[in-house]
């Protein structure tokens, strides 16, 4: 089956992904079996977006409740589910207001255009650049590809949007060079993700929020892999102390099911009026009535003190093999989104990992990632560090 599946797949679909030979039938918490029946410890999560794991109940439930009723209607209309989710979300942070799109790209898309039209309505046209951080990483749209760092994603895709520049991640010297008098945003992953597994350093933090507030410049926060729970805290930002004016979010948000989400604060939520902005399927009731039913039981049951608890054991274990193999860097992360850096390439250790049964991912060219379910327990992280022994001891 699973040749069958590659073969047609090479044929039928576009060529975007070097993706490794396995094709999965079902999954069950921190689990995946493949079509030849053979189980996948997953620590990789959907690159964070299975929070709650594989076929959790809360959120078959929510699914199957949902599509019993009625799956989509347009945002011309009063949304019920959506109108819940935003209540929650605004309640659990440092919000006013949310919009919700489809994925985190959207997300970050829709920051930048609220960034821009703030400033807009209060200054004028000048006013409309946007800094972001060396590494970064948003999207894969026109906009956000001008905020994320890494040029290969950039190539052929020219002319870029302008209006958008880059200061050197953790380096408020170059941050404070880089802005202008017409800088309306600082974007920014409180943890960075593509870019490494970075968390930003405290310090900086708190200078680019003083400088946000001396000249009038929004801070945003992509919290699209970092949030929901991910970094030992509902929202990475509490970590710091320092709240954002603009939060993205999608990944674990929908465990699974497409959504993103821009929280704001009133000030800045309010120079969006009808028009402005807007989604076809945004904020759709099932996509709505699935994160609301994740965000309550994320918290109810405060998933991220579990998160964090995982996080520093699985950090432990992994310490150890920066004592026990030389070309082992160090531990990188927080709370569940956790990279081990190498000095060598990592590509070829996801392959004999997922021989093993194991999905981990390679980030950076170096940086083995983990972004396991917030549902991991002690016994499939030694499981996974079992099973890494037994590639690194042959490397």
């Amino acid at each position: 089956m699973l040749d069958s599946i590659i073969q047609q797949g090479q044929k039928y679909t576009m060529n975007t992904y070097n993706r490794l030979p396995v094709a999965f039938t079902k999954g069950e918490g921190c689990y995946l079996t493949d079509t030849e029946e053979k189980e996948y410890l997953d620590m990789i999560g959907g690159l964070g977006a299975c929070g709650l794991g594989h076929n959790h109940p809360i959120v078959t439930k929510a699914i199957q409740q949902q599509a019993e009723k009625y799956i989509h209607v347009s945002n011309i209309y009063w949304i019920k589910e959506q109108v819940e989710l935003a209540k929650l979300l605004v309640e659990n942070s440092f919000g006013d207001k949310a919009f919700f799109c489809n994925s985190g790209a959207e997300a970050n898309e829709a920051a930048i255009k609220l960034a821009r039209k703030y400033a807009y309505k209060k200054y004028g046209s000048q006013k409309n650049e946007i800094i972001a951080m060396t590494q970064s990483f948003h999207g894969r749209t026109l906009g956000t590809l001008a905020v994320t760092h890494n040029k290969k994603y950039q190539e052929g895709y020219g002319p870029i949007p302008e209006g958008f520049g880059f200061t050197k991640f953790n380096d408020i010297a170059g941050l404070k060079a880089a802005i202008t008098e017409n800088t309306c945003g600082i974007i920014l992953e409180p943890i960075q993700g593509e870019g490494g597994v970075t968390p930003i350093d405290g310090g900086f933090l708190k200078e680019i929020k003083s400088l946000c507030q001396e000249k009038d410049i929004l801070l945003i926060f992509d919290e699209v892999q970092c949030g929901i729970g991910r970094s030992g805290k509902l929202f990475a930002y509490e970590s710091y102390g320092i709240e954002p004016d603009i939060m993205t979010l999608a990944k674990a948000l929908g465990s699974g099911i497409p959504i993103g989400a821009v929280v704001a604060k009133g000030k800045v939520a309010e120079a969006l009026q009808p028009g402005d902005h807007g989604t076809t399927f945004g904020g759709n009731p099932l996509s709505t009535s699935v994160a609301l039913a994740t965000m309550k039981f994320m918290v109810e049951e405060k998933l991220w003190e579990k998160a964090e608890e995982m996080g520093l054991y699985l950090h432990e274990k992994l310490q150890q093999f920066t004592k026990k193999y030389t070309w082992i860097k160090t531990v990188k992360g927080k709370g569940l989104m956790v990279g081990l850096e190498l000095e060598i390439e990592g590509g070829s250790i996801v392959e004999k990992a997922l021989k093993e049964g194991l999905l981990i991912n390679c980030t950076a060219g170096k940086i083995l990632r983990f972004l396991p379910p917030l549902i991991v327990e002690k016994q499939e992280i030694d499981k996974m560090v079992e099973i890494l022994e037994r590639i690194f001891s042959k490397l």
